[in-house]
């Protein structure tokens, strides 16, 4: 069996509606994990809304056959990210990875994470950066596997969610 190719892009402008309908289906695993219905939906709602964002540096997505299988977003620092500037991360920070259900164990979500590393070597950083929560086991291992640290300095709690920091040195 041949696997098509998968190449890593900057998403395009009529590519939005896809990349917005990704996040939903794959952040949508996590949605039996909020107790409370509303925080789910503002959670969305964001997820949805971050395709427009004016803060964000780039959007990857990662395709094959014209086929949107993959994405990930780059911000230039933690104000930029969270509205968080108290984090002082004046580094690249990747948010919002997310791999279609239907392609994950490609090496989808690896290959966008090495094309973070490289946006991040191409804009003189010394470091990446990205946030997740205990929620995201699957994620936390691969971020651990590529190398990805913890930074518990740079962690901070939304809502009732410690979200947790991890940090490459590149």
């Amino acid at each position: 069996m041949v696997l098509n190719q998968i190449l890593i892009d900057e998403m395009a402008e009529e590519q939005k509606e896809d990349v917005r309908k990704l996040l939903v289906s794959s952040y949508g695993q996590y949605e039996h994990e909020y107790k409370d219905a509303q925080v789910w939906e503002e959670y969305l709602a964001n997820i949805k809304a971050s395709v427009d964002n004016q803060n964000v540096e780039k959007i990857l997505i990662a395709k094959s056959d014209d086929k949107i299988l993959g994405t990930l977003q780059l911000f230039l620092s933690s104000e930029q990210a969270y509205q968080r500037p108290e984090l002082q991360i004046f580094s690249p920070i990747i948010r919002l990875l997310a791999i279609h259900p239907e392609a994950r164990g490609r090496g989808i979500a690896q290959a966008l994470l090495k094309a973070g590393l490289e946006f991040a070597k191409s804009q003189g950083a010394n470091q990446l950066y990205l946030h997740t929560s205990d929620k995201m086991s699957k994620a936390i291992r691969l971020y651990e596997w590529l190398g990805f640290k913890r930074d518990q300095l740079k962690d901070f709690y939304n809502n009732d969610v410690q979200v947790k920091c991890y940090r490459y040195d590149l």
